[in-house]
């Protein structure tokens, strides 16, 4: 009898305890949609910014203090996991409430049918929402899998020198992976090649999603008052002459640019972007006498254009930590559409853990690289010389920095995620030494590969990672 009663006890203590923590869940929720709906202004004032910025800020925030601390191939710990399950269910909800009208099929009592029309949520919601929380999944998955895996292990970074492990990269805060003195087996490299793929297809396929929506977002008009009237003036004229002479190779004009750092990255970036707004509103201007009218025929604007256009995607494949563009911020911060602003800001959290899980495993494929073949440390340092040698050259020459921005044109999903197939595979043929007339090419411009192959190991750091060093930032503060 007394053990009966000790249980009914410990029953009753645990439907108390639930019912204090759905309603601390409760009240977290509450607190969390005034918040919104007084556009993180909480003192009532009236400065809060609009409801799609204040959703942008939320699911930035909520995702840096989640994953910001993710510097391992390791799962998430449940108490993680169930709040940005829990919390980021909250911010996708409101989503659901926004519907259009489409028409459907009625049966009246008499038997006969007839068309009315219904709500459903808006087609792109209801598409891209659904795959997002499928990327998700698999992310959060592809952590659970490293569970019981012991091919691998970190050493502190205060860890003794003789201790540590191998570091890809000049992260120096994050732990050193070590592997077995002989590497990783056979089994284990294949399977950790397995998972890197398809993070990879998470990243390729966050990344599009997000593009898509950017370009959807309309470009503010404050943006465009801040843009010269020609291209040229934009692009400076030694870019402007590489991007409009007769015969263009992208991949040419990026191996004379300096991409040295990400701020010259990014500085070239929001030039692209500015031209490609320019162009297109010179070829839709329908008035001649207008400032934005040109001399130049259409074709010949419409060419410019496309070309600016491949540039921008290479340097987004190539940089894919790259931060936002001053167009793209510009457009977050002015966009009014909350679906747009949970699409947007769900997609590029999803990207930066992505690249920050593809960081991590790449981290451990070169611990085992060097386990086979330690040349590669010394490899490794020697080309580090030559890079630090060669930004301290390019640092005594100024480079031109106009202000730059633009609106980009969406790719579709698989357009995007065919084309940067094509460059993998492109990638593979070179490395594999197929003949092509490229090697020739190459082997011309050997210093330049290693040079911007360093400076794409260190400017592939993602948001996150960023955040997870200097506190939680929203976009409306990272520049």
């Amino acid at each position: 009898m007394t053990t009966t009663i000790d249980e009914q006890d410990a029953n009753n203590n645990d439907l108390v305890s639930k019912v204090k923590v759905k309603r601390a869940e409760l009240e977290q929720m509450k607190e969390r949609f005034a918040k919104l709906l007084l556009g993180e202004d909480m003192s009532g004032g009236g400065k809060g910014v609009s409801s799609a910025l204040a959703l942008t800020n939320a699911i930035t925030n909520l995702a840096a203090s989640v994953f910001g601390e993710q510097h391992k191939l390791a799962p998430m710990p449940e108490d993680r996991k169930r709040r940005w399950r829990r919390e980021v269910g909250w911010l996708l909800s409101v989503t659901d409430y926004i519907v259009e009208f489409v028409a459907s099929q009625q049966a009246g009592k008499d038997g006969s049918n007839m068309e009315i029309m219904m709500t459903q949520q808006r087609g792109d919601l209801r598409m891209n929402i659904a795959a997002l929380k499928k990327l998700d999944a698999m992310l959060i998955g592809c952590l659970d899998n490293f569970r019981d895996q012991n091919q691998f292990w970190y050493v502190s970074k205060d860890a003794d020198e003789s201790e540590k492990g191998v570091q890809r990269s000049d992260k120096w805060w994050l732990p050193t992976v070590k592997v077995p003195a002989e590497g990783l087996s056979e089994e284990s490299r294949k399977w950790m090649q397995y998972q890197k793929d398809c993070v990879n297809q998470v990243l390729k396929a966050s990344m599009a999603i997000n593009a898509q929506i950017l370009g959807e977002m309309e470009i503010p008009e404050n943006y465009i008052d801040t843009l010269p009237k020609n291209g040229r003036e934009t692009l400076g004229d030694s870019i402007y002459k590489s991007i409009t002479v007769d015969f263009f190779d992208p991949s040419q004009f990026l191996m004379t640019m300096d991409l040295s750092s990400e701020l010259n990255v990014l500085d070239l970036k929001n030039k692209i972007e500015a031209s490609i707004v320019i162009w297109k509103r010179k070829m839709n201007q329908k008035d001649s006498k207008s400032s934005w009218s040109s001399g130049i025929s259409m074709e010949k604007r419409e060419q410019f254009e496309e070309r600016a256009e491949t540039i921008l995607i290479l340097l987004k494949q190539r940089f894919p930590g790259l931060p936002q563009s001053s167009l793209e911020i510009s457009k977050i911060e002015s966009n009014k559409d909350v679906g747009h602003a949970v699409l947007e800001s769900y997609s590029r959290v999803l990207e930066s853990l992505a690249s920050t899980v593809m960081n991590r495993i790449e981290d451990v494929l070169y611990a085992d690289n060097v386990a086979q073949d330690p040349s590669l440390l010394a490899k490794k340092k020697s080309t580090s010389a030559r890079v630090r040698v060669a930004t301290s050259e390019d640092s005594n020459e100024t480079p031109d920095h106009s202000p730059g921005q633009t609106p980009t044109e969406s790719m579709t999903l698989s357009d995007f995620m065919g084309w940067s197939i094509d460059q993998e595979q492109e990638e593979s043929n070179t490395k594999n030494g197929d003949s092509s007339p490229k090697q020739v090419e190459e082997n011309e411009n050997e210093k330049y590969q290693s040079y911007s192959a360093r400076i794409l190991a260190r400017t592939k750091n993602s948001y996150m990672e960023k955040l997870g060093g200097i506190g939680l930032r929203s976009p409306t503060t990272r520049h």
